[in-house]
């Protein structure tokens, strides 16, 4: 497990690609987790995945602010690195886990306090569909702070170079999460059958080792990690905390916005039916092939360009992200291609009912045109973050995803009903991957990046 160390050196697509690829494959891990969970699930009825979708919806909120410890973190920690201030970026580092670790138990606390609460919000109709959404989420959000911890420790590897050592975690994680799932939720042997409960305390156990392994790594690796020494308990430098927020919150209030009005979203679903709801948290599980693996690259491309940028090395940045660009751009075409082609088959391994397996195909048909354009957007994010412009990307985050409510209101009301709402995603997503590349080539112009570069010092 050693560090892969510098990005500032050697071929620009032979680095990012030895950086990206473990990252991609740990980000496709991620998804099948995800997948895993909803496969067996499905087995107990589309108002159990409706259930597990809605609780889910509260471990996807707390993704969003737990992005504020990992992209301020990951980014100042590469900018360092690649100024060469080790010093620094051990304070960073530091910070960074210490935070993730508080706001991990604070927003566990608040979830095991108002569970009715939020559960309450999208007004599930179905008592069986309730029930399944109240204990996962309990369950779920109660342990949330080994997800809080695992994606920091993630950033910060990520941003030292190394991404082999979350791949490994994250692997031996999902390996664990396979074989706990039909244990757990259906019940082997001695094991009674858990069913929701079974699949979060699986995912749950899985995320936990993944953290433990991370650990295990720092400690063992020979080279300089900048995690060695991190003291949780120790008093955290205004500086420091200050430099991760001013990175990092924006990115977190995107991420949460983004959920927010998912779940506007899923409310305005819930009328069409518990197996609506089904198919958009399922139907987002099976999109995450497409953008989780994006953005598995994107948090390449982030360590690449802020440790570049921080070296003052602005072609590097320039052909790094060209070359990332292109990259996702196919793999999002490929996956467009599989969904507007062969929706079927897919919804039929998460479904079993033939409405709600029609109105899945009807769901990733739709979405498919938006996949490419998704791809870039997140991509795209990752460059602009690994120069500092977190702030930038939060805004036209929100204003084009909010954007997605009234148009699903006017699309979905007497014009095309349920569809219309799927078409709100995906217009908006082709949107905003064409308004995110011209920003960054707008951005990167010629003497932009030396203005850039001067407002960043200051």
């Amino acid at each position: 497990m050693k560090m892969e160390g510098n990005l500032t050196k050697g071929p620009i697509l032979k680095t990012l690609t030895k950086l990206a690829v473990p990252i991609m494959a740990s980000s496709f891990l991620g998804t099948l987790y995800n997948i895993t969970d909803m496969a067996w699930i499905g087995l107990l009825g589309s108002k159990a995945v409706a259930g597990v979708g809605v609780g889910g919806m509260f471990t996807w909120l707390s993704q969003g602010l737990a992005a504020m410890a990992r992209m301020g973190g990951q980014v100042h920690v590469a900018q360092c690195i690649g100024r060469g201030d080790r010093k620094r970026a051990h304070g960073f580092a530091q910070a960074a886990v210490q935070l993730a670790a508080f706001m991990g138990m604070a927003y566990a606390i608040l979830s095991l306090l108002f569970t009715r609460q939020m559960v309450g919000f999208f007004q599930l109709a179905d008592a069986q569909a309730h029930a399944a959404a109240m204990s996962y989420t309990r369950i779920a959000c109660g342990l949330i702070v080994f997800s809080f911890m695992t994606l920091t420790l993630t950033g910060l590897y990520t941003a030292q170079g190394d991404s082999k050592t979350p791949f490994i975690a994250n692997l031996v994680g999902l390996a664990t999460n396979m074989v706990l799932d039909p244990v757990l939720i259906l019940g082997v042997g001695m094991f009674p059958k858990l069913g929701v409960v079974g699949a979060a305390i699986a995912t749950v156990t899985a995320q936990a080792i993944v953290m433990s392994i991370m650990i295990v790594g720092i400690v063992i690796q020979k080279k300089e990690n900048v995690l060695k020494g991190t003291r949780l308990l120790a008093k955290i430098p205004w500086e420091y905390l200050q430099g991760i927020c001013k990175i990092g919150i924006p990115t977190a209030i995107q991420g949460m916005a983004y959920c927010a009005i998912s779940m506007v979203l899923t409310r305005m679903i819930s009328g069409y039916g518990a197996e609506a709801v089904a198919t958009q948290r399922v139907g987002g599980q099976i999109e995450s092939i497409s953008w989780n693996t994006a953005d598995g690259f994107a948090a390449a491309l982030n360590a690449f360009i802020a440790q570049n940028y921080g070296a003052g090395k602005n072609d590097r940045v320039k052909k790094g992200y060209k070359a990332s660009l292109w990259t996702v751009g196919i793999w999002g075409l490929l996956i467009s291609a599989v969904f507007i082609c062969i929706p079927e088959p897919i919804a039929r391994i998460f479904f079993h009912e033939p409405k709600a397996i029609a109105t899945s195909v009807e769901y990733l048909i739709i979405i498919g045109f938006s996949e490419a354009f998704m791809c870039v957007e997140l991509t795209t994010v990752g460059a602009l973050s690994g120069l500092g412009r977190t702030r930038l990307c939060s805004i036209i985050s929100i204003a084009f995803t909010s954007a997605r409510i009234p148009l699903a209101i006017i699309l979905g009301g007497a014009l095309l009903g349920l569809e219309g709402i799927w078409w709100a995603f995906s217009v908006t997503s082709i949107v905003k991957g064409i308004i995110f590349v011209c920003t960054f080539c707008w951005i990167t112009r010629g003497k932009g990046t030396a203005k850039m570069m001067k407002l960043n010092k200051e």
